[in-house]
């Protein structure tokens, strides 16, 4: 007993940790967008971000009572990889589904890391070679553009990273050109429903889940499914509309 109860509170401090981050950063208001129209996220929220410490952030992403790494199990089988598949991991963050990813896609597969930090991408390839995993390549990203080559992707993967794209419609045009014929995008975010969630969701996260289907549909995606396995998050499944947007 006394050592879960060590355990549940090392998790609350590095939730609390990423609260303190992220608290003084929320309400201040979107900045100024020009790639696309649909208003994105205030850049303020992308900061902490800039210079990373990526062992810190393992310890706030990669913890037990984070819906989405209790979950990720489930998230996987919910993906539905097939060995051979080329995905794209965007926002990946310290990598923990880049990782996952790889081990099912196999050796004739690949996933893609991407993301702004250069210390993020780095570690995840680090990380992965370590775990034996050679199938791993990583892109350093802009907030406007994957860096993905056009039609190099069968999935783009996109988990509680959706809320940080300060030029969504930019961002989901590059993720558009980046997919094959008939490729897929998983998003995977925070409810948002007002009178229901706590102030942080509300300023954090600028959109629900009816936005964001609406914004994807615009930006060229037909909406396939959404599944409820999970509490505080959605999960979305996109297919790539060849007539385009």
């Amino acid at each position: 007993m006394k050592k879960e109860g060590k355990s549940k509170t090392k998790g609350q401090a590095a939730w609390l940790a990423f609260m303190v981050i992220a608290a003084p950063l929320c309400g201040a208001g979107t900045g100024p967008q020009t790639p696309g129209s649909t208003s994105g996220a205030n850049p303020a929220i992308n900061q902490p971000y800039q210079d990373p410490n990526y062992d810190r952030w393992v310890q706030v992403f990669e913890r037990s009572g984070r819906e989405v790494f209790d979950r990720r199990l489930e998230i996987v089988e919910n993906v539905g990889l097939r060995p051979g598949m080329t995905v794209a991991d965007i926002g990946a963050g310290t990598g923990l589904f880049t990782r996952l990813f790889a081990a099912r896609v196999g050796a004739v597969g690949k996933v893609i890391a991407v993301d702004i930090s250069d210390e993020f991408a780095r570690n995840i390839l680090r990380t992965s070679r370590q775990q034996g995993l050679t199938n791993v390549e990583a892109v350093v990203n802009t907030q406007s553009s994957t860096g993905l080559a056009p039609e190099s992707i069968d999935l783009a993967f996109i988990c509680d990273t959706y809320h940080h794209f300060e030029y969504p419609q930019a961002m989901m045009s590059s993720v558009y050109q980046a997919l094959r014929s008939d490729g897929e995008v998983i998003i995977i975010d925070f409810r948002r429903v007002p009178g229901s969630n706590g102030p942080w969701i509300m300023d954090h996260v600028r959109e629900g889940k009816e936005g964001v289907i609406r914004e994807m549909q615009q930006a060229g995606f037909r909406f396939v499914e959404a599944k409820d396995f999970m509490r505080s998050n959605y999960f979305l499944r996109f297919v790539k509309d060849e007539n385009g947007p």
